[in-house]
């Protein structure tokens, strides 16, 4: 792992206690230019996590709180007319940035949600008849809070399917509570610098890229997503009933981008087996949907996931 990555970890820790595997999949979703969903129960640091990464990486951020009257132009702009011109001029809104966080994603109806997709996969925003390009680096981090239960909208399969990685996020430890309380407490956090430009954060990109995958691990990440499709030509018949649907094809193509960045972060040039399984779950979780019997035995996707990688030979 390069010593930037060891600066931009130092830098976020100043202000964030733990959370090292959160941490982790916010830098895979920067180095493959993939999205990032992050679930988890309030006050677990999500929003503090996505700030301190984006001061520590000097790049624009925006924030956008989501709520029920939340309308698609508080988001992407809109044309407002100029009296002195008598002509009308674009506004442009907070997703022009590099990293926009959409905090608690899943308190939006379903035109603020649909207007991200465009924005999300083909990272250009159409106000009026103009279309406009945002320049690169450009991510979204959203946050949603799995909880709450009025005024809150489950976001579609079409949009999670373009987040990269999933991230749920858990209770920090007792000591790391201790330490987080201590802090708050004496007022003893401190300032964030930014210890990486554009330039340096594309030479880190194309090094993830460059990462070797063997061919025996390609297809082996190929299984692996296969298997949640066809559980039973795998000898998973116990799970078949519980899986409508499996894994999309987008799942492959982050997958093969996502290992690379993982083996970096762990200090290799080279992808292994152990990688793989490291992000699986972050990687699918979202987008295996499951049948009514599962949901109501508790299954989970970790789970199904669990079970597929424990099924699938190991290369």
């Amino acid at each position: 792992m390069s010593k930037k990555i060891d600066a931009i970890k130092s830098e976020v820790a100043k202000v964030v206690v733990g959370h090292e595997k959160m941490i982790d999949g916010l830098l895979i979703g920067l180095l493959c230019e993939g999205h990032i969903l992050i679930e988890g129960i309030p006050g677990l640091a999500k929003t503090t996590t996505v700030k301190a990464l984006s001061e520590s990486l000097g790049l624009g951020f925006k924030r956008v709180q989501f709520t029920p009257d939340l309308l698609p132009s508080d988001i992407l702009g809109a044309e407002i007319y100029d009296p002195q011109n008598n002509d009308f001029k674009i506004k442009q809104g907070p997703v022009f940035t590099n990293l926009l966080l959409a905090d608690e994603i899943n308190r939006a109806p379903a035109k603020v949600q649909s207007a991200l997709l465009e924005v999300m996969q083909e990272r250009q925003v159409t106000i009026g008849d103009e279309s406009f390009s945002l320049e690169p680096p450009f991510f979204v981090m959203a946050t949603q809070n799995p909880v709450e239960q009025e005024g809150v909208y489950q976001l579609p399969e079409a949009q999670l399917d373009r987040f990269m990685l999933k991230l749920n996020v858990e209770y920090n430890t007792k000591k790391e509570e201790l330490e987080i309380a201590r802090r708050i407490s004496n007022k003893t956090s401190q300032t964030i610098q930014a210890v990486i430009t554009h330039a340096e954060l594309d030479v880190l990109k194309d090094t993830v890229a460059a990462v070797h995958v063997d061919e025996e691990i390609e297809h082996y990440m190929i299984e692996l997503v296969s298997a949640t499709r066809d559980p039973k030509a795998y000898k998973l018949d116990e799970i078949a009933e519980y899986i409508q649907f499996g894994a999309s094809p987008r799942v492959s193509i982050d997958m093969f981008k996502a290992v690379k960045a993982m083996a970096y972060l762990r200090g290799k040039d080279f992808v292994t087996p152990v990688d793989v399984a490291y992000i699986a779950k972050e990687l699918m979780r979202h987008r295996i949907i499951l049948t009514y019997e599962a949901e109501a035995e508790g299954i989970t996707t970790d789970e199904i996931i669990e079970k597929v990688l424990e099924a699938v030979a190991i290369p």
